[in-house]
């Protein structure tokens, strides 16, 4: 609870500070000022603060138009245009950058600020100095704070991303690291369900012929029928743990549980069991990869262990068929001698534990393969075909079909190299981050743009004033070196370039002997204040007349 009230605490805290740092630069600027009135020049200003500087977490621009008024404020006085006032719209400006995601809205406060500066120069009729402190240090105030409030915003905004995505990447290791969890234990029920089922379907088998032996007796023959019937149930338990152990959704079935011997071997077993089965192998056998003889093994296996089940007697013909580039796997079995069940259609969702035919054919798919399965000939045939080099699936995979390993290692790569691999489509993560890097670039060439723009309509207007008030300087030293009534020839060597051209209205109106003319030099270089003016007048080529004209009105 104390921790929850320091947090909502933290911005009240925090803007008090800031108006505290503002109003000691207004009281400093307040006790540097000779002209200084208290109420205008102390009390507004902090006043104004206090209700900026809170209002500038809701309504940024509003704070902004507010102090930029306190600077259009000081520009009616008229010792000096410049006010502790400018610090307060810079920090503001920046602060209108980094909370304010957009452009355009900030750029028309900033825009209007200046519009209103100069409008309040153009109503006083401001001298020079005034123009060019309007003209540089506030647009300087409004727009570069606000260039770097933007920075600054783009740069936490790019580490918060950065911090994100590094959040949902672990994410997603911990989900890649219980997919593979459950594929293993997927590959564990393929294998179970393949190896320990056809077992126990065989030994089912063998204990249904020995029922039938003329040499046991009856007791006998009750137990062989208990025994067949609880390897029966356990059959059936098995497939029920397969379908525990099974995640349709992410399995892919690969090297489990190691193959007992050769397909022959198989073969050979279940002839040896009683199973009627025929069998052949045509064509010379290749060089094939353990994952192409897992799945012939599997083929195998799994049409043994359906025809035993579904159709107990009837013949089995199988044929392997190698050709140049692929292998063809055929499995056929009759119908049941006693006019038995006939081998079920397919249905991988008909029961508990069905996951024979389903799981054989997410295999063969996995190695790049096909299979067929239906009824044929009033009994059952599966038909696969393999290459003879695992290919696997590279495109998207049908429903209920796995992805095969290139896919599953394409899924746990890091969303950077999703979205590098061609034709793939960039996942959330990295879209995300792309929106960011884009609203960042879109910063930089605004921040690179912005101050071009402006210093294309500024600078030249502000230099060109600039260079007016320093190339019409009058030292002291020499004003009082010239004297009156030499020739203005013999004068010229020590006058400025050129006369001031911005005197005020009441140098102008000023006494002048009859028939002069008056030229007007400043007689300081300063730029950001108003300074004394020398008036030289002449009559007749000769130098009549020389005053000092005071910088403020009477």
């Amino acid at each position: 609870m104390l921790h929850a009230r320091i947090l909502a605490a933290g911005p009240v805290l925090g803007d008090a500070a800031l108006w505290l740092a503002l109003s000691a630069a207004t009281a400093y600027g307040f006790r540097e000022t000779a002209s200084a009135v208290p109420v205008r020049d102390l009390l507004l200003p902090m006043a104004v603060l206090a209700v900026a500087v809170p209002l500038s977490r809701r309504r940024p621009g509003v704070a902004v138009v507010l102090v930029n008024g306190l600077c259009a404020l000081g520009l009616a006085d008229s010792a000096t245009p410049a006010n502790a006032q400018v610090l307060s719209l810079a920090t503001l400006s920046c602060l209108l950058g980094a909370r304010v995601a957009a452009v355009r809205q900030p750029l028309m406060v900033l825009a209007g600020c200046l519009a209103a500066d100069l409008a309040v120069c153009a109503v006083l009729g401001v001298q020079a100095v005034w123009w060019f402190y309007a003209l540089t240090v506030l647009p300087a105030a409004l727009l570069l704070p606000w260039l770097a409030g933007r920075h600054w915003r783009g740069r936490r905004e790019l580490v918060r991303e950065g911090w994100r995505l590094a959040r949902t990447l672990e994410e997603r290791q911990h989900l890649v690291a219980e997919r593979a969890r459950l594929t293993e234990r997927a590959d564990i029920a393929a294998d179970m369900h393949d190896s320990l089922g056809h077992a126990l379907s065989l030994v089912a088998l063998r204990a249904g012929a020995l029922e039938l032996s003329p040499d046991l007796t009856d007791r006998d023959r009750t137990d062989l029928a208990e025994l067949r019937g609880t390897i029966a149930d356990a059959v059936e338990q098995l497939r029920e743990t397969v379908a525990v152990l099974h995640d349709p959704s992410g399995t892919e079935p690969g090297a489990g549980l190691p193959v007992e011997g050769t397909v022959e071997d198989l073969l050979v077993r279940a002839e040896a069991s009683g199973v009627p089965v025929r069998w052949e192998r045509c064509g010379a056998v290749p060089a094939l990869s353990p994952l192409v003889e897992h799945g012939i093994y599997r083929v195998v296996q799994e049409a043994l262990t359906n025809a035993v089940k579904h159709a107990p007697g009837g013949a089995i013909r199988v044929r392997i068929t190698h050709e140049a580039d692929r292998t063809r796997v055929s499995a056929v079995n009759a119908a049941a001698p006693a006019g038995g069940p006939a081998h079920p259609a397919e249905d991988p969702v008909a029961g508990v534990g069905r996951r024979g035919l389903t799981g054989l054919r997410e295999r063969v798919t996995v190695l790049g393969g096909s299979l067929r399965t239906g009824p044929y000939e009033g009994g059952f045939r599966v038909t696969a075909v393999l290459p003879h080099r695992a290919t696997g699936r590279t495109g998207a995979s049908a429903p209920g079909t796995p992805a095969g390993p290139r896919e599953r290692h394409a899924g746990s790569a890091s969303p950077s190299a999703q979205a590098l691999r061609p034709g793939a489509t960039a996942p959330e993560s990295a879209r995300r981050l792309d929106r960011v890097r884009s609203a960042a670039r879109r910063r930089s060439a605004a921040a690179f743009v912005a101050p071009v723009v402006a210093a294309a309509f500024f600078v030249p207007a502000a230099v060109h004033l600039a260079w007016q008030l320093t190339t019409s300087v009058l030292t002291p030293s020499r004003f009082e070196e010239l004297t009156v009534g030499r020739p203005h020839a013999e004068l010229t060597p020590r006058l400025p370039a050129r006369a001031f051209p911005y005197p005020p209205d009441h140098a102008r109106s000023a006494p002048r002997p009859p028939g002069a003319t008056c030229d007007f030099y400043r007689s300081g270089r300063d730029v950001l204040a108003e300074v004394d003016l020398y008036r030289l007048c002449w009559s007749g080529g000769r130098l009549v007349a020389k005053d000092t004209v005071p910088a403020a009105r009477p």
